[in-house]
């Protein structure tokens, strides 16, 4: 074996020694490096589509300029870099406001409102255009819109007004707030005037009238029934005049005659003279009696009314036969 045969094996080992096969870290990172190209390449793809939520509207805009289409709910193609699409959300939307307004009477009012409102979805890219996003329109069209309307509104009515008459207030401030709102493509849903605050003194005021209406018409009751009250006692008495006069009308002296033979007990009644008018109080119902008394000296006591009349019968017999 020659010296560059050595050579060339030795050559030979040393490269075979050299050659390693590949470590785990290497493998890693290629892991890493294929990940992030497939992450790369899904964002690429996906820059070529415009996903639209439930209850949202896409505003589609080539290199800014807004284009007459709305994107419905979906998935929309588009071009990168030259297509961008903003959504804007129709659905239903809360709003609460605090004003303070003034009434027709100068009382301060406090009012808190409920408005609910939503973006007309065939007109979500002329609002975008015209006003922005949701930011934008609450804070430029839907907060100026209700403290003006509410101030327009109340200041036609009086405080008192505003409370008796409450459905009619909150009916024209909605009617006046939806023309105005449409003006800018949202439609109201409903509003509520949830709370309506007056000042201290309009509120002690309102107590004390109520207060005094109260007595008012306590008194005015017992001043009614003082009122029926005489009425029944004038009828009461104007019954009693009418019954007597009637009672009056009706004593004739033979029924006052009558009266007074049946109720007798038989025995002579002793009258007192007092006076020309008083002295034959009874005369006409006892003519027969004193005769009768005069026949019967012994004055024996007639116990019945038959008695009496068989006397006064006897008395008249005995007249007769005297005069014939």
């Amino acid at each position: 074996m020659n010296i560059e045969s050595l050579i060339d094996i030795s050559t030979n080992t040393n490269s075979r020694a050299t050659v390693a096969p590949p470590s785990k870290p290497n493998k890693d990172i290629q892991a890493i490096v294929r990940i992030v190209l497939l992450l790369l390449a899904l964002t690429i793809i996906c820059s070529f589509f415009s996903i639209v939520g439930a209850g949202e509207r896409g505003v589609l805009m080539k290199f800014g300029e807004v284009q007459p289409e709305v994107l419905a709910e979906g998935i929309h193609p588009v071009i990168p870099i030259m297509h961008t699409v903003e959504k804007l959300s129709v659905r239903v939307q809360s709003q609460e406001i605090s004003t303070e307004a003034s009434s027709k009477d100068l009382q301060n009012i406090h009012t808190d409102v409920a408005l609910n409102w939503h973006i007309i979805p065939e007109k979500a890219n002329l609002i975008f255009q015209r006003v922005g996003n949701h930011d934008a329109i609450v804070n430029r069209i839907i907060n100026p819109a209700v403290k003006e309307v509410l101030k327009a509104v109340m200041a036609k009515y009086t405080a008192e007004e505003i409370i008796t008459a409450r459905g009619e207030v909150k009916s024209e401030v909605d009617n006046v707030l939806t023309s105005r709102l449409a003006t800018y493509d949202i439609e109201i849903d409903d509003i509520s005037l949830v709370n309506i605050h007056f000042s201290d003194q309009f509120n002690h005021a309102v107590e004390a009238k109520q207060i005094a209406e109260q007595e008012a018409k306590r008194t005015g009751f017992l001043a009614l029934k003082a009122e029926k009250q005489a009425q029944a006692t004038v009828n009461l008495a104007k019954g009693e005049a009418e019954a007597h006069s009637l009672i009056v009308k009706s004593l004739t002296p033979a029924i006052l005659q009558r009266q007074a033979i049946a109720r007798w007990d038989g025995r002579m009644p002793w009258i007192s003279a007092g006076g020309d008018n008083g002295t034959r109080l009874f005369q006409l119902e006892l003519d027969e009696i004193v005769k009768a008394a005069q026949k019967n000296p012994d004055q024996v006591r007639v116990e019945s009314r038959s008695e009496l009349t068989d006397v006064l019968l006897k008395e008249k017999e005995s007249e007769q036969s005297n005069k014939n």
